[in-house]
């Protein structure tokens, strides 16, 4: 088994705790970055986590590392199924009034570049 005693001197023990226990179940493996930012994640914990090649996977910063988890698309809805979701106080606007302040919002964004 790896020695980590000399790697972790400066760790919290609670850490060193959780990377020998994961290590001994076999839940940590060693990669490499590549020098294109690539890491290859290995067989084993693709496999645990099924995880096939095109996976989407969201990188989180926890300072000291990263995160990686797996994005879950949203199901497919329809349009009934969604409409009405952000409830609008009010009076119904009409097709004029929305193209209005469209092209309100498009000419104030156009004035904010100059």
């Amino acid at each position: 088994m790896f020695d980590c005693r000399n790697h972790f001197q400066d760790v919290d023990a609670r850490i060193l705790t959780y990377f020998l226990l994961f290590t001994t179940l076999n839940l940590v493996e060693i990669t490499r970055l590549s020098s294109k930012g690539q890491v290859i994640i290995p067989k084993a914990l693709r496999a645990a986590h099924h995880w096939e090649a095109g996976q989407e996977l969201i990188a989180i910063d926890v300072g000291d590392g990263v995160l990686l988890k797996p994005k879950k698309p949203f199901p497919e809805t329809t349009l009934a199924q969604v409409a009405g979701c952000l409830k609008y106080r009010g009076n119904p606007k009409s097709l004029d009034e929305l193209e209005d302040a469209i092209r309100l919002g498009v000419m104030e964004q156009w004035h904010d570049r100059s």
